[in-house]
């Protein structure tokens, strides 16, 4: 399923861009446009902090995906134990990070789309209606349900062919038994342990079923995070170096908590394999640095105000909230409290950190957003 996620979302970054590409730059009508869509020379550039920042985000980046993962893996701890309170907040590291993705929606990615959409930079065309960013963002939760819905459908038809699979061989086992003339009361043990078979094969099922809906959210959470961190990379390494500092300094904070949220879903995978999750993770923790990488590369000829550059970014944010918008409050919100037994069945000091966590997620990120 992963692939259909990646190969749908890639058509249409790609047919995106081919309509932001395809037309022209829109022509200045007065000098003060003109003077807005200017490409704006970097002074004092500080190559190697630039090239130092490469590695800053990466590090952080790898101690906010990691840490909650290495944690779990290496030493999982019980539900009410000492370190579940300590480290994680009554195991709500999951509720921190549903905060931080909210916020990131909401204060990082939203307001940005908003703001590119109204800028002179564009045509009249698409400045002419003014919810292109709620459009946008909608689209995109629009595409994630379809998605989820025709995943859903194929894993529903999978475990059903599974189950008919399973009572064929049954019944073919009852046969045979029947065959061999047993008496009748081994048959009946026989038919029994078969039932319980059965019964213990239709529980892994849903099982089954209910880890495959948590990868699905788990890769659509992290196909939005990963549209976004390319942008803010490239933002990082072609921004003016009186903002360069406090701009890094927000988005090592950022990356981090970030990094937290991606982890602490990656937990809940139950992947067999360690290599899973690090691999999941590491394509967060690579998207930033490869985004500053690239506006290092462009940065004598990118124009962040130009045409394409900012109708592209406008769209990508717009794209990028809806999905963690969606992810949020489908995926996580929904899902893991207002609708969740063991929530429902927890006690009301867990419930209230629960709450607390998801709070103090979405108002570190939300204050981060003052700078980045």
């Amino acid at each position: 399923m992963t692939v259909n996620y990646k190969l749908l979302f890639t058509t249409i970054a790609v047919f995106f861009a081919a309509q932001v590409f395809a037309q022209d730059a829109p022509a200045d009508e007065t000098s003060t446009e003109e003077d807005a869509c200017a490409a704006v020379p970097i002074q004092d550039y500080h190559l190697g902090l630039r090239i130092g920042s490469i590695f800053i985000i990466l590090g952080t980046s790898a101690i906010g995906t990691y840490v909650p993962i290495l944690l779990h893996r290496f030493s999982p701890y019980k539900r009410g134990a000492i370190r579940d309170w300590l480290l994680t907040i009554g195991k709500n590291d999951e509720h921190i990070g549903t905060g931080v993705i909210l916020a990131t929606a909401f204060v990082h990615m939203l307001p940005d789309a908003l703001e590119n959409f109204e800028s002179p930079c564009l045509t009249d065309g698409w400045l002419s209606y003014e919810a292109f960013a709620g459009v946008f963002c909608m689209i995109a939760s629009f595409a994630l349900q379809l998605l989820e819905i025709v995943s859903v459908a194929h894993l529903n038809k999978m475990r059903r062919l599974k189950q008919e699979r399973i009572d064929a061989e049954n019944v073919n086992n009852e046969k045979a038994s029947n065959s061999y003339k047993q008496t009748d009361a081994s048959v009946t043990e026989e038919h029994d342990h078969h039932i319980g078979d059965s019964h213990g094969h239709t529980h892994g099922a849903f099982l089954e079923a209910d880890e495959a809906y948590k990868h699905i959210g788990t890769y659509i959470l992290e196909l939005g995070i990963v549209m976004h961190s390319i942008l803010i990379g490239i933002a990082l390494s072609t921004t003016e170096f009186d903002e360069f500092i406090s701009l890094l300094i927000a988005l090592v904070f950022h990356q981090f908590f970030e990094g937290m949220a991606l982890g602490t879903r990656l937990n809940e995978m139950n992947y067999t394999r360690w290599y899973k999750p690090v691999l999941m993770g590491l394509i967060y923790i690579l998207m930033t640095p490869i985004g500053i990488i690239i506006g290092i590369g462009i940065r004598s000829y990118y124009n962040a105000n130009s045409y394409s550059a900012v109708l592209a970014s406008a769209i990508l944010d717009s794209l990028s909230a809806g999905i963690l918008l969606y992810n949020a409050y489908v995926s996580l919100m929904s899902m893991e409290i207002s609708h969740s037994t063991a929530f429902h069945n927890s006690s009301t000091t867990r419930k209230v950190c629960c709450f607390i966590s998801m709070y103090i997620g979405a108002g570190l990120m939300s204050l981060i957003g003052k700078w980045a």
